[in-house]
């Protein structure tokens, strides 16, 4: 059982939900991720969503692109934060997701990557651009290594599809909040209940909802409906543009969840 099932497990017992916040790896640089990741950490995250720039991030909205080229301007890159991970382990113990690209792992090597992200205490991947049925080499190297594979699951996703992603999923499903960028407004209809309670009954793995959520109401409604919170945008604002109120604002979003 790996870091992530353990959280999951833990929480349960506890009837408590995940409060997984994201940010981007290397901004402004990599002695202050290190810095955001100690504190989100000591706040309360149970898992840290962990952002790897990329030039086209096709699913993130402004804040998080502008928080990707900050740190491609730093010279962030996908072997970089292996070796800052091996540093991390040496600190900390938080499950740490990649959320990245398929570019950046496939010019890496899929095998060669998988083997090097473990063996330096990465946890699993979230991977936006590559579907399911198009990851089968990659969840079974992912598989070997003990790494979770998260799949995303939107507001449209059929039935059909939704029992194929919780199929393939490992760790926990990703719920997008909506259809649309990070960082959109969130907005709560009874179809979005319905739909992620139809997910639940089909999985009967731990879900997590992002995309939106960028206040403790926000993160206290979704708390209500899901076994996870995912926030990012608002916390890489935060960082940026107001860091002295940034474990205050962290510390409301964990006790609302």
């Amino acid at each position: 059982m790996n870091r992530i099932d353990k959280t999951f497990r833990r929480l349960k017992e506890t009837d408590k939900k995940a409060f997984i916040p994201y940010i981007m790896a290397g901004d402004p640089d990599i002695d202050k991720t290190m810095e955001h990741i100690l504190m989100l950490e000591e706040c309360g995250a149970d898992i840290i969503e962990l952002g790897v720039p990329f030039s086209d991030p096709v699913a993130d909205g402004p804040t998080i692109q502008r928080a990707a080229e900050r740190a491609l301007a730093a010279g962030v890159s996908l072997r970089k934060m292996l070796v800052f991970m091996a540093d991390l382990r040496k600190r900390s113990q938080v499950p740490i997701i990649f959320m990245t690209y398929y570019n950046p792992i496939y010019k890496y090597g899929e095998e060669v990557f998988v083997t090097d992200a473990a063996n330096a205490g990465v946890d699993g991947f979230i991977i936006p651009d590559l579907p399911p049925e198009e990851a089968g080499s990659l969840r079974k190297s992912c598989r070997s290594k003990g790494l979770d594979t998260i799949f995303l699951v939107a507001p449209t996703s059929t039935e059909e599809r939704m029992k194929s992603i919780a199929s393939a999923s490992k760790g926990f499903i990703y719920y997008v909040s909506m259809t649309g960028i990070t960082g959109t407004k969130l907005s709560l209809e009874d179809h979005f209940r319905n739909h992620i309670g139809r997910l639940k009954e089909l999985s009967g793995k731990p879900i997590a909802i992002g995309f939106g959520i960028s206040t403790p109401d926000d993160a206290r409604s979704m708390a209500s409906v899901a076994d996870g919170v995912i926030v990012g945008s608002a916390i890489v604002k935060k960082f940026h543009e107001d860091p002295g109120n940034a474990r205050e604002f962290i510390k409301k979003l964990r006790e609302a969840v």
